[in-house]
């Protein structure tokens, strides 16, 4: 028995209509399901890298971890950029334009392919920037061949998600989650051989894990290519239009810009917090490493539940329907926590759970001791991460993102002093560290909060509308290749 979304008996119980409403549960779980399947995929492959390493060298598992997190900070402002296709996709989806799809989808394309002299140039500096770090000499030098190796793969996972937009913002998350699968799987095999030297392939420890993740990420922009390039797309979406088209560029880094500084800006607040805390020694840094570690997988169904709220909130703008997009924000919201419940409490109860894959076969006690008090601090702050997360991708939906921008040098300047404080100058252990960590979250949670509930996104738009026509109030970056569509000028947008 099914009823109409706008058409629900009230006999229906509260569960049941919040099930079946239109932005209900049943339709955020259908897209955010196969989105939480494919952060996972990502998550799984670099955790897998490091439990492995873990087997192969407890050092080498420590260097992989920093490595990552700088390699990450290295591609943060492109990936932050072309991931913010999925709001134009998804508002332009809203507005029924699909001809404006492909288009917006090849500028971040052009984007992506921009941090290949990025990452080209970052490789021979690698020495001199993990010397900075401070940390011992075969922690270093593990750290520059991951991170020499890893620069290869930033490009593609850059121009992956610029083409994953397709169909993410248009709803049609199971596909992006079929290739992440596929890239996923290809690397854990690769793994398996290449770390570890099985099946003839030669041991190559760190470096192997490296290239295992290289070959997984480029496999998938391939594939979104050869699926987006079908002739319906270029007939529908006109996926064939590849053309530079400044204006559509400029708009898209004027909104997604931002949206990369905030990424960059968190990741680099993070990523001294991570290098201050390997100055405070190998039992610290290797403890930080693991519970991030197992902290990041667990984690990963809660980004899958921001990324579908920005979707819903992009689509439902484009149609003008800020209420659905608000509702669909708090069904969000309320599934997210309720799953960090039941996640914060198996860490406390059941910390081995989480804890053996790195802990086995270890002969040092006291770094168990020290993992699961830094497990304790990740479940205290669980709530106030998924709080800022499924807030700030709702009011990345809209297009509030030089407000984010704003919070995030804010706060990502103290994280960094503070940690800097901590460590050099009152040389707190770290467990001091790991207060400042969900001091933190904790602002961060608070002002998304207030700042969603204050409603300024309501009357945000990053496209010119023409089929659903904006409030006289909307906020809109006009573009040259269609002033008639647009309605409003927002101040400082590109034109």
């Amino acid at each position: 028995m099914t009823f109409s979304t706008n058409t629900q008996p009230e006999s229906l119980s509260w569960h049941k209509r919040w099930w079946l409403r239109e932005c209900g549960g049943r339709e955020v779980l259908q897209i955010a399901l196969p989105m939480v399947v494919s952060t996972m995929s990502w998550t799984v492959m670099t955790y897998v890298d490091r439990a492995m390493l873990a087997h192969y060298s407890p050092i080498a598992m420590t260097a992989a971890f920093s490595a990552g997190v700088l390699w990450f900070a290295l591609f943060c402002i492109f990936l932050g950029i072309c991931s913010y296709v999925c709001t134009f996709v998804s508002q332009y989806h809203g507005d029924e334009q699909p001809e404006r799809i492909g288009p917006v989808v090849w500028q971040g394309n052009w984007l992506a392919l921009v941090s290949v002299p990025l990452a080209l140039a970052a490789i021979p500096l690698a020495p001199w920037i993990f010397s900075l770090a401070k940390h011992r000499p075969e922690v270093t030098e593990q750290e520059i061949r991951y991170f020499k190796i890893l620069c290869l793969g930033g490009p593609g996972m850059v121009l992956a998600t610029s083409f994953s937009c397709f169909y993410s913002g248009r709803g049609m998350t199971w596909v992006t989650m079929v290739v992440d699968l596929i890239g996923t799987a290809v690397n854990l095999l690769l793994d398996y051989f290449l770390i570890f030297g099985y099946a003839g392939f030669p041991e190559m420890g760190i470096a192997g894990a490296a290239w295992a993740t290289v070959v997984g990420i480029w496999i998938k922009p391939f594939i979104f290519f050869a699926l987006m390039w079908q002739q319906t797309n270029r007939i529908t979406f006109h996926t064939d239009n590849w053309r530079l088209d400044l204006p559509l560029l400029r708009r898209l880094i004027y909104y997604g810009g931002p949206g990369g500084m905030q990424m960059l800006l968190d990741i680099t607040g993070f990523t001294i917090f991570i290098i201050l805390v390997g100055r405070l020694g190998d039992m610290p840094a290797m403890a930080s490493s693991m519970a991030f570690s197992i902290n990041t997988v667990s984690f990963m169904p809660v980004w899958g539940l921001g990324m579908s709220a920005g979707i819903l909130v992009g689509q439902h703008l484009g149609e003008n329907r800020d209420d659905l997009a608000a509702r669909a924000t708090w069904t969000t919201y309320q599934i997210g926590m309720a799953y960090m419940a039941l996640l914060t409490v198996m860490y406390v109860t059941l910390p081995d759970l989480f804890l053996t894959s790195f802990i086995k076969g270890t002969t040092q006690p006291e770094l168990y001791q020290m993992a699961l008090m830094l497990l304790y601090f990740v479940a205290a702050y669980n709530a106030f991460d998924t709080t800022q997360i499924i807030f700030v991708s709702a009011l990345k939906g809209s297009g509030d993102t030089r407000f984010i921008m704003g919070v995030s040098l804010i706060m990502a300047t103290t994280l960094a002093a503070l940690t800097y404080l901590a460590v050099e100058v009152l040389h707190l252990d770290v467990y001091a560290c790991w207060v400042i960590i969900v001091f933190w979250l904790t602002i961060l949670a608070v002002t998304y909060l207030f700042r969603f509930i204050g409603g300024k996104w309501r009357t945000m738009r990053v496209i010119e509308q023409i089929h659903h026509p904006q409030p006289e109030s909307c906020e809109i970056a006009v573009p040259e290749a269609c002033p008639e569509a647009a309605h409003v000028l927002e101040e400082g947008a590109p034109v």
